[in-house]
């Protein structure tokens, strides 16, 4: 299978992608674009079938593109996405690794998933419009490969509070006649609805991002909110009037409750803002930032610094073990949620700077700073090259690295190891089941000086 999910197929020695198709499966397919070197098709029909294959669960799988993987095997995704892992180290990085039973090479850990891998998800943002047939307000995921939005009341992996909101939203914007936004004409006012959920405190929050300042019957709109959910704590307008894909504008204003909601991450407690990154499946995120604690091997004594800081998630759980923790973040808002979610928790050794990492850091450098751990959680573009030189001047004893992207993961390994270090081990974490990502946390050892 591709990265994306896609099944690979092979006709008289001519590939096909066959998004359905699994590995091992017979089909028959129809061929709906075709290159040079490889095509692109439909699946028409099972001749022999995968033992991992499934029966989705849910209703409108086949055109939500919201998950790629219902049809297969939770196990056996797990299984296909260390592999993934793999191959991305071996082939981009061309990194060795330690087969099964094997001294030398990078250990791979296999997967870490979920005990039950539904119902995971903290946020919901849907897209706003119109049905073509009824003319009725709609919001849910874009059918796969278009704009077109599916309707969706009820997705299996989001929470049953944030399905619950979605649900009201709607029904409150049919019975106000508030217009759904438009991106063809750009007229419309209502363009997206983001939902979030703490699952530790049930504590909500509702965003409405509307084409203009004006938010038609507000009063109403808040009198309903209130009283249709439980547990709200948050109304939030965030305007974005431009033509783009891009949910969020600039301007965010809260029309009702707390500026934030709270949530719990291991007794760790964050304050999250409409525009907050906060990792989206809480118990996979302890999961995963416990093994990047792990991989630090901290004995309280050393300066750690976490590049790509956000809100401050990874650093207040490093600051538990740690000396001190340095935090830098491009974003100012996610570094103001970060000093705030420092304060929140009685932690003292951290410290918070907004800019770019790959600028931050070189200064720090330069103003004599030194540091023990680095920790990176960069998005799926990866390291800046400067912050990977930088690295290799500061030359820290470990490195650990927090990928969502194992392609630029690799990549970046790869300048790492012609610098000095050494790839110890690996280990995949399944933050989004039933989809094609895969994230995973890397302990990197210093071999030189």
């Amino acid at each position: 299978m591709t990265h994306d999910g896609e099944g690979v197929g092979r006709v008289d020695g001519y590939t096909l992608f066959v998004p359905g198709a699994l590995p091992g499966e017979r089909i028959s397919a129809r061929v709906t674009k075709q290159k040079k070197q490889y095509g692109y098709a439909e699946l028409d029909e099972l001749l022999t079938a995968s033992p991992d294959r499934l029966n989705p669960p849910c209703d409108i799988y086949e055109e939500c593109g919201g998950c790629q993987l219902q049809h297969f095997d939770y196990e056996a995704q797990l299984t296909w996405k260390r592999q993934h892992v793999i191959d991305n180290l071996t082939r981009i990085g061309k990194l060795t690794v330690a087969g099964d039973g094997e001294d030398g090479g990078i250990v791979v850990h296999p997967t870490i998933g979920m005990e039950n891998p539904w119902r995971y998800r903290n946020k919901a943002a849907v897209p706003i419009g119109t049905a073509s047939a009824s003319g009725e307000l709609v919001g849910g995921f874009y059918e796969r490969g278009t704009h077109r939005i599916i309707d969706m009341d009820d997705c299996l992996i989001q929470h049953d509070r944030n399905d619950e909101a979605l649900r009201v939203v709607k029904r409150i914007a049919r019975y106000l006649r508030v217009k759904p936004y438009d991106e063809t004409t750009g007229e419309g006012v209502l363009r997206h609805v983001m939902v979030r959920t703490g699952f530790v405190t049930g504590e909500i929050m509702v965003v409405l991002v509307t084409n203009g300042q004006r938010l038609p019957r507000q009063p109403e709109w808040i009198e309903s909110l209130r009283a249709e959910l439980p547990g709200l704590k948050s109304i939030v307008q965030n305007v974005n009037e431009r033509n783009t894909n891009v949910i969020f504008g600039d301007e965010t204003r809260t029309l009702w409750g707390s500026d934030v909601i709270y949530d719990e991450l291991d007794g760790i407690r964050f304050a999250i803002s409409a525009r907050s990154f906060y990792q989206v499946n809480p118990s996979q995120t302890i999961a995963l930032y416990g093994k990047a604690v792990e991989y630090a091997a901290l004995t309280g004594n050393e300066n750690v610094i976490d590049a790509y800081c956000g809100i401050g998630t990874i650093s207040l759980f490093l600051a538990r073990k740690a000396g001190h923790v340095y935090g830098v973040e491009i974003v100012p808002e996610a570094i103001e949620d970060a000093k705030r979610n420092a304060a929140l928790n009685g932690v003292e050794n951290a410290t918070f700077e907004a800019g770019p990492a790959e600028v931050v850091i070189p200064r720090w450098r330069k103003e004599g700073a030194t540091a023990d751990v680095i920790v990176v959680d960069p998005p799926r573009k990866g390291c800046d090259s400067a912050l990977l030189e930088t690295i290799l001047k500061m030359q820290p004893e470990r490195v650990v690295y927090v990928s969502c992207n194992p392609s630029t993961l690799a990549r970046d390994l790869r300048v790492l190891e012609d610098g000095g270090y050494r790839t110890v081990e690996v280990t995949p974490v399944d933050m989004f089941p039933w989809t094609s990502h895969v994230e995973a946390v890397v302990s990197i050892h210093r071999i030189n000086k």
